[in-house]
């Protein structure tokens, strides 16, 4: 598109990441800044969510390319973050508040055209119920778990497939040398892209998702079918010494529930799922002849610098966003079909990140009696 066929108007327009942080972010805020500037958009930055937008209203940020320069190598989100549903906000008595009527009263105050929002269902949900209230926003898509609804790519999940495939290979080297078993619990909540796909790149025995419940019998077969008898074996064997289990936090028994790590809920009601990978453990070393140990990798899977594809899909979506700004397309969401570099963007409407999300396919990718990816021998 031209630039001679956008909104003549300069527009002012705040940029907000919410929700947990992940790489891609920052390359997004540059993106929008770069493209921006080349179009007429002034950027702002709002500081750590929705939580910008609520009394007492905080300090902004202009953002220039001055500013913004090096923040694709940057990790994390340099606008910082929150879970904070303007929506249901919990009071000193501890009810439950409607404060979104503030949120709009700051965008008049702060004089914002528009609001681009990078976040996941919950925060795109913030700004999909917004949008009928008249506020003008965009959203970039932003997840580690990858199960978005409306888009094949969201930031992050690349750099934490990265760190988590990494770390797997890694538990391979203590395990080997020990002989038990490593699980390896990922996040995901309730999709399984990044416990599959991480557990095939760090070549995982097994593998558990939210998407099919699991049996505690098969997954001891399983093992016995790769250990053989138990016991050390010194030089060189026919069976391995060690397996390596990767679990998704949201993965359960098929007479199981969640595990969750205490009882209680976040602003947008999710619980605290994990420790399914403790229990297994726990079940293996008492219900086989087998030595298990767990680790739960927590948020460092989400941590570090942006990898190539992130940088690269958090530069286009940022662009992407500015351009729609810049259009007056607004309630619309940037939307992938494909990754970095075959990838095509468009915009679909925000509404669609409502109520649903994308979960693993299980029919397409899935063994279910093999607990593992279909089709590659494993």
């Amino acid at each position: 598109m031209d630039n001679n066929t956008y909104m003549s108007k300069a527009m002012k327009v705040g940029v907000l990441t919410g929700g947990g942080d992940a790489p891609g972010l920052n390359p997004a805020i540059k993106g929008l800044v770069y493209r921006g500037s080349e179009i007429g958009l002034k950027i702002v930055g709002l500081f750590d969510g929705w939580r910008s937008l609520l009394n007492p209203l905080p300090e902004t940020q202009p953002l220039k390319r001055e500013t913004v320069r090096r923040w694709d190598r940057d990790g994390g989100t340099n606008l910082g973050s929150s879970r904070t549903n303007p929506f249901k906000q919990l009071t000193e008595t501890g009810e439950l508040r409607d404060r979104s009527a503030e949120v709009l009263e700051n965008i008049e105050r702060l004089k914002l055209d528009a609001i681009v929002v990078c976040g996941g269902e919950d925060t795109l949900g913030v700004a999909a119920r917004l949008a009928p209230l008249g506020v003008r926003v965009v959203g970039i898509p932003k997840t580690i778990d990858k199960d978005l609804a409306a888009t094949d790519y969201t930031l992050g999940f690349d750099t934490a497939l990265r760190n988590v495939s990494e770390v797997i290979e890694r538990s391979r080297t203590p395990a080997g040398s020990h002989g038990w078993v490593q699980i390896v619990e990922v996040m995901g909540r309730h999709a399984g892209h990044l416990a599959l796909w991480a557990g095939v790149a760090g070549q995982a025995h097994i593998i558990l998702v939210p998407e099919h419940p699991f049996r505690y019998e098969r997954v001891f077969e399983l093992l016995r079918e790769r250990l053989g008898k138990p016991g050390l074996r010194r030089g060189l064997a026919h069976e391995p010494r060690y397996a390596v289990v990767v679990v998704s936090e949201g993965a359960r028994a098929e007479d199981g529930e969640m595990i969750t790590l205490d009882d209680r809920h976040d602003a947008f009601g999710h619980m605290r799922l994990g420790g399914i990978g403790e229990v297994l453990s726990r079940r293996i070393a008492s219900e086989t002849p087998y030595e298990s140990r767990a680790v739960m990798l927590g948020h460092p899977q989400r941590g570090g610098p942006p990898s190539p594809v992130d940088r690269i899909m958090g530069l286009l979506f940022g662009a992407r966003a500015a351009d729609a700004v810049a259009a007056g397309q607004f309630g619309k969401m940037v939307s992938s079909r494909g990754i970095a570099p075959a990838c095509d963007l468009s915009l679909v409407d925000i509404s669609e990140v409502l109520g649903r999300i994308n979960t693993l396919d299980v029919e397409r990718y899935y063994d279910t009696d093999r607990y593992h990816l279909k089709a590659i021998g494993m």
